[in-house]
């Protein structure tokens, strides 16, 4: 072969390479990248944990914390949207408001809020990130480029929203609920971080919590107040609340009308290079499992007992089964669910013990499945969505086995 026809045939061979990539990563997805590095550093509160930033603080919770039925909350993930937050709320003059369309505006002190003026009330719930496992997607979906920790389970403590909205008393045009937190852009143009829900939609689980696993929220976490929406992805459980707004008219906003939304069809996907014009909300959670032991790259004695070990969670219909496999999925065993006692909307933890015959590289599974029959679709049968929302697939982890 000659020096000109080389030439040509690696060209040739490079140009089939890349539209071969192009084709391949043309909606591609796949397991989330795993075993990130932990910081050497920790934010006050929580012990080092996997950062991507630290203004505004995004932190994620390393892979072995899920095995416990709650995250503890030096270890919980840490998502804010604005990088300048309050480095001081005082709790005796910290206030929640309310206002709008309603009967009498409120301005509550937290004091009031815990005091028996209020019923006080506990439910343990998932909170989870609507990015959560987002490095599963390929090309790069817009956002952070989650593992799978941007999520926790924790007790909340607090008091039923719709308590406080009956105390003000809603007018009778009131449709909808503007929430509010202290964050703030770092640029006057930036759009405010404010959600906004029909007051329909708000039932008697939504909280405004003050309490988390049995002590003060966390700072990060959005001390001294947050909103809770059990079986809602993270997007609207805002942080340090502030203020609730009672209106008649939806406000067009960018973290509703832009972010965190997905193609308003039946697989809620669409193609990188033709976005699907019509989109809709995230909002309830996806039937979704992790593994929290063992880690990837670990190294297991052959014909020993290990036990994996997980959690798994959905929007609040429960957690039905979790089925374990160590073939790659050729074969699974059910595994062992615990007692369910915290309720719906948190984790069922579960464990399946398993003997390897064999040596070398081995791949681990989990699958849930729910009391409507919804399961975790493998992984690479997930189709693709610009933001890089709700995945939830079948959850995997490659051992060694020697």
């Amino acid at each position: 072969m000659n020096r000109r026809e080389f030439f040509k045939t690696t060209a040739l061979s490079a140009g089939a390479m890349t539209l071969g990539t192009n084709i391949l990563e043309a909606g591609e997805t796949h397991q989330p990248i795993d075993n990130r590095e932990i910081s050497k550093f920790a934010f006050p509160e929580k012990r080092p944990m996997i950062t991507y930033s630290d203004r505004p603080p995004l932190l994620e919770s390393p892979r072995e914390v899920f095995t416990s039925a709650l995250t503890p909350n030096d270890q919980f993930f840490v998502r804010w949207h604005m990088p300048n937050i309050p480095t001081y709320n005082d709790p005796k003059t910290y206030t929640i408001k309310v206002d709008g369309l309603v009967e009498k505006e409120l301005e509550i002190t937290l004091e009031e809020l815990k005091s028996d003026k209020y019923e006080q009330v506990e439910l343990t719930a998932v909170l989870q990130c609507g990015g959560n496992s987002r490095s599963a997607f390929t090309p790069v979906a817009g956002g952070i480029q989650w593992g799978n920790g941007a999520m926790g389970c924790a007790v909340w403590k607090g008091v039923r929203l719709m308590d406080i909205l009956k105390e003000a008393g809603l007018k009778e045009d009131a449709v909808w609920l503007g929430f509010n937190g202290k964050d703030q852009a770092a640029y006057y143009e930036t759009p405010s971080f404010i959600r906004e829900l029909k007051i329909e939609e708000i039932g008697q689980d939504v909280l405004l919590a003050y309490e988390m696993n049995g002590e003060d929220l966390p700072y990060l976490n959005g001390y001294p107040l947050r909103l809770i929406i059990p079986g809602s992805y993270s997007d609207s459980w805002i942080k340090m609340l502030s203020r609730i707004s009672v209106a008649n008219e939806y406000k067009k906003l960018f973290f509703m009308d832009v972010a965190y939304r997905v193609p308003d069809n039946a697989c809620e996907c669409e193609e990188p290079e033709k976005p699907f014009e019509k989109t809709k909300p995230i909002t309830k959670m996806n039937v979704k499992s992790v593994i929290g032991y063992p880690t990837s790259g670990m190294e297991l004695n052959h014909k020993s007992h290990f036990v994996v070990r997980g959690v798994a969670w959905d929007s609040g219909s429960g957690i039905k089964e979790v089925q374990v496999s160590i073939d790659g999925g050729k074969t699974w065993n059910k595994a062992l669910l615990d007692d369910g006692k915290q309720g719906n909307y948190a984790y069922r933890t579960f464990r399946c013990s398993f003997k390897p015959m064999q040596y070398g590289e081995i791949t681990i599974m989990s699958k849930a499945i729910n009391n409507k029959g919804e399961e975790q679709p493998f992984a690479k049968d997930i189709q693709w969505n610009h933001g890089g929302y709700k995945y939830n697939g079948i959850d995997e982890v490659k051992v060694k086995i020697v």
